[in-house]
């Protein structure tokens, strides 16, 4: 190489170490920017749902503090603990050293979003609605964290599937479903809530569409009036899906046709929940057959 071809050569180099590296910028779902000088390196997420996406998005290796439900994948359960929807360990994020911190929009206390605002730590608020916001969400942690690769194979892979499911149930027979998250005091979730397009995908309706508040409690008595053709019972107990038993009145009760689902499965958006939206489908084809 000549002299002056060589001088050239260096200074490039030389100016390419100089320049910064280019700034990664997003919009969570409140609508606000999230700027990160490079991708993040040590990670807290604040909901049991975002710890699965970080680990889908070939991130687990980031994260160094979790939700106190974070369960799954089994290596969350080694993480620190920094509280839950009640409340978090604010000095513990701190000290952790965190770079980026995900949370849960309605989640969360808004006192403590607020709290986590006033850090000098960039903050990213998720609020998934649809089962479309899974692989939305799988690619924006992948840029968040520099594994977009994974995260892109894992949103494709998950949009494949859903579109799949969505053609069993194009032109079937809608029927009207309760969904039951809680049961003393009685609960369910209006038609927001990303568990109700879980029963679109299934060609049926939540009875509950028109709730007010995105999860909140509904009386027997407008349960017995609606008279779903079905019932998901999404509790995590199996007592409260034998408890329906003695209402016989409710059409559901009669035709035996009451679904107990795996909460974990069906209110998380994350990969899982199709797993969930397979058993919803599979069952409500069998029952309209």
């Amino acid at each position: 190489m000549k002299p002056a071809a060589t001088l050239i050569g260096v200074s490039i180099t030389l100016l390419a170490a100089a320049l910064p590296a280019a700034s990664i910028t997003v919009l969570d779902d409140s609508g606000m920017q999230v700027v990160l000088p490079e991708p993040a390196r040590r990670v807290v997420a604040l909901a049991p749902s975002l710890t699965e996406l970080v680990f889908a998005a070939g991130g687990g290796d980031r994260l160094v503090g979790v939700d106190r439900s974070s369960d799954y994948p089994p290596a969350a359960r080694a993480l620190p603990r920094l509280g839950d929807a009640a409340g978090i360990d604010l000095e513990r994020i701190v000290a952790l050293r965190a770079d980026l911190i995900l949370g849960w929009l309605s989640g969360n206390k808004p006192a403590d979003i607020a709290r986590l605002h006033r850090l000098s730590i960039p903050v990213f608020l998720s609020e998934p609605r649809l089962l479309d916001d899974v692989p939305r969400s799988l690619r924006t942690i992948g840029v968040l964290l520099g594994s977009e690769p994974v995260a892109q194979a894992q949103a494709i892979a998950f949009e494949r599937r859903v579109a799949a499911l969505r053609g069993r149930s194009e032109h079937t027979r809608s029927l009207s479903v309760f969904v039951e998250i809680w049961h003393q005091p009685l609960m369910t979730v209006n038609g927001q809530h990303l568990v109700s397009d879980v029963l679109r995908t299934c060609g049926a309706r939540n009875i509950f569409a028109d709730l007010q508040a995105l999860a909140g409690p509904v009386s027997l008595e407008q349960v017995l009036a609606a008279d779903p053709d079905a019932i998901v019972s999404a509790t995590g107990f199996a007592e409260d899906q034998a408890s329906w038993q003695r209402l016989r009145s409710l059409r559901a009760v009669r035709n035996g046709l009451i679904l107990r689902v795996d909460p974990d499965y069906l209110t998380r958006a994350t990969p899982r929940i199709l797993d969930a939206v397979e058993q919803v489908c599979d069952w409500l084809e069998r029952t309209r057959a």
